[in-house]
């Protein structure tokens, strides 16, 4: 045992990235199958991919928001001076890896297989991997 306490803004943001994820895979559902769409599934009945435009926004929104609050509240920022984290500087990177996954949901229809998208698409490829870098220095660092 690490004795680590996890952060509540944590699991707000793993809650708000599963329904990010969810939404964008149920757009892509009705915008694939337009008018199909209710014999292939009656809840989709309900959508109108203006609706999950706007829902998207949404919990975009609220996990930038969630994300940059952990950042605030993390143990390195109650440890700084001044109390400003370390951990603020991969807020940019969760910015762009939500844009950019917006982006390609839109434009390309790509929001129905989030771990396609995860594993080809070169520039989120490499701001996951730029935030898993920058995570590692900043926790390396803290001790």
């Amino acid at each position: 045992m690490i004795g680590a306490v996890i952060s509540p803004w944590l699991y707000t943001v793993t809650l708000l990235g599963a329904l990010f994820l969810g939404l964008c895979k149920r757009r892509n559902e009705l915008v694939l199958l337009e008018s199909g769409a209710r014999h292939h599934r009656q809840i989709l009945m309900m959508y109108t991919p203006s609706l999950l435009d706007s829902l998207t926004s949404i919990v975009a929104s609220s996990t930038i928001m969630a994300y940059s609050l952990y950042t605030f509240t993390s143990y390195s920022a109650a440890r700084s001076p001044g109390g400003n984290s370390p951990m603020m500087l991969t807020i940019p990177f969760v910015i762009f890896g939500l844009f950019r996954y917006l982006f390609l949901a839109h434009s390309k229809n790509a929001g129905g297989s989030p771990e396609e998208v995860f594993l080809k698409d070169r520039p989120l490829i490499i701001t996951i991997l730029l935030w898993i870098v920058t995570t590692g220095v900043i926790l390396g660092l803290r001790h």
